[in-house]
């Protein structure tokens, strides 16, 4: 979903294919002097979780929580492969075992040093399913998971519990010195590395384990350019230079104020004023006739990221469990047009299960993003029809209500059911009932990708208990050829057999692709320069004043 930070030595293993760039940035020479004790307000959304970088699975809490912390490695903002970061080096002959040797006299913001313990304990609390971690499948890889994380075998609502896993600690996890640990998989695994920059692979301070998880995430501690300062619920998050910081990627400013909005149109008059320094994608009221560009001039910027928007269905409920009802309301979907009068040509329809900007992935391949109304309607009869009413729910905090609007009324209009949108107040509110499996309709979805390879829009979305498989979508067979392909000995290979895998998932079609996203951003006249990372956010160790 996140990724962050520019690029340092490279990994010492063969890498994902390198994404199209999307960073950017602003001309001119920012003054140092201005810059070193400067400040910028940035565009926010409420987190939905304490921030614990294992727990946490959305972009609010998700770009905090990459300039909190620095992990092994990093993502280039022009889109490049996989680098070191805190990483000496990364070794391995067989892409099971793997020897991670980390930079020495690198700090946590408590002043304490960051040592390989902390990997291995923080990894090993991730890994362990009664700690209720939301990224603890992304451990799957190694070995001993199978005894350390189990799953409810009857849903969140059965009478069932999960049974108690018959270890505490990854089997495949070592300490070999406090700047190496050993990392033995249960199977070869070559997109391992690429994966560890990722925020589930975050280093915790020993600070963590003597306290309750949710009282460190309200006031965290990372490793990264910036450390926290205060956390005002729906209104500010307040971060500040880290000084002691040894890594390549320093701040050039001092202070980053994360200013929580709940409505986007006034973000952007307070962009527009100057009174926020950047906002990541402008709201779509802005879009119509380059109203945006006008506005902003040369402060608005526009790339493209490998980002993909959806609808989600809540398969736990049985109204949305038939494959055919699924297909039905994916075909009614007219994205061309929802491309064209929301969103003034800025988002391309969907037409693949995976951003075709991500390695690996293959364009067209959802056969279920044509749109194709007479198709809908004879798949609709065939599912029995769908009684009562079908609720398409959003966050109304974001500048969805247009476009979610757009699609239940062509579903209405093409399958002649009761459709409509209802936005829930507030993003973190909204994920709190995904997460809880409360969700009585289609509900808005977006996938940004965590790493550059395919398996990460797979295993997380589609495999069974994946980490933000939030509709609990079950098929073993997708299940069987994602782990054939996770395990596969080359990137190569192992995109093949995802592209298999994802031929089952277009058959069932548990969510529906709509967009793929392109953004319009502005910044402040105070900025002189920066520059976005491959995922469009701001990288904020890149901007001068």
């Amino acid at each position: 979903m996140r990724v962050s930070k520019r690029a340092t030595s490279a990994i010492a293993l063969s890498a994902a294919a390198a994404l199209v760039a999307s960073g950017c940035s602003s001309g001119g020479d920012g003054d140092t002097a201005d810059s070193a004790d400067g400040s910028i307000v940035v565009h926010g959304v409420q987190p939905e979780n304490p921030l614990v970088p294992s727990n946490t699975t959305e972009t609010g809490g998700g770009k905090i929580v990459d300039w909190l912390w620095t992990g092994l490695v990093e993502y280039p903002n022009d889109g490049g492969a996989p680098r070191n970061a805190l990483a000496e080096s990364i070794n391995t002959t067989d892409s099971k075992v793997f020897t991670i040797k980390i930079k020495a006299g690198t700090k946590f913001h408590d002043g304490t040093e960051v040592k390989s313990k902390n990997f291995v304990d923080a990894w090993n609390w991730a890994a362990y399913s009664p700690n209720g971690a939301q990224n603890g499948t992304f451990f799957s890889d190694i070995e001993g998971f199978d005894k350390t994380y189990t799953s409810d075998p009857d849903g969140p609502d059965g009478p069932k519990k999960a049974p108690p896993p018959s270890a505490e600690k990854l089997s495949g996890l070592k300490v070999i010195d406090e700047q190496t640990f050993e990392v033995t998989l249960a199977a070869p695994t070559a997109v391992f590395p690429t994966k560890l920059g990722y925020s589930a692979f975050m280093p915790l301070p020993d600070a963590f384990f003597t306290q309750k998880p949710e009282e460190f995430g309200r006031k965290p501690i990372g490793n990264g350019p910036v450390k926290f300062v205060s956390w005002a619920d729906n209104d500010l998050i307040k971060l500040t230079r880290f000084d002691d910081y040894n890594l390549r990627d320093k701040m050039k400013i001092k202070d980053v104020d994360v200013k929580l909005y709940q409505d986007d149109n006034a973000a952007y008059a307070d962009l527009l004023a100057n009174n926020l320094d950047f906002m990541e994608v402008v709201p779509t009221s802005a879009l119509a006739g380059d109203k945006w560009k006008t506005d902003l001039g040369d402060r608005g910027r526009s790339t493209v990221t490998p980002s993909t928007a959806f609808i989600a269905f809540p398969i736990y409920d049985k109204r949305f469990k038939d494959p055919k009802l699924r297909r039905a309301v994916s075909l009614s979907i007219n994205r061309q047009e929802i491309s064209d009068k929301i969103f003034f040509g800025t988002r391309k329809p969907a037409d693949s299960w995976a951003n075709p900007l991500t390695p690996g992935a293959k364009p067209g391949n959802c056969t279920a993003c044509k749109f194709d109304p007479e198709t809908a309607k004879t798949l609709l009869a065939e599912a029995g029809g769908f009684t009562g009413e079908m609720v398409f729910y959003y966050n109304a905090d974001s500048a969805h209500k247009d476009w979610m609007d757009a699609v239940a009324q062509q579903v209405k209009t093409n399958l002649g059911i009761n459709a409509r949108a209802e936005g829930v107040p507030t993003f973190a509110v909204f994920r709190q009932n995904v997460n809880a499996y409360k969700m009585t309709g289609p509900y808005r979805a977006a996938w940004q990708q965590d790493y550059p390879d395919v398996e990460n829009w797979v295993n997380p979305l589609f495999v069974t208990n994946g980490s933000s498989n939030d509709g609990l979508y079950s098929n073993p067979e997708v299940d069987a050829l994602a782990k054939q392909a996770s395990g596969a000995p080359s990137l190569e290979a192992s995109h093949e057999a995802f592209a298999k895998a994802v031929e089952k998932v277009d058959q069932d079609v548990p969510s529906i692709p709509v967009y793929f996203y392109g953004q319009q951003s502005g910044h402040s006249e105070k900025i002189k320069k920066l520059e976005l990372n491959n995922v469009g956010e701001i990288d904020i160790t890149s901007v001068e004043l």
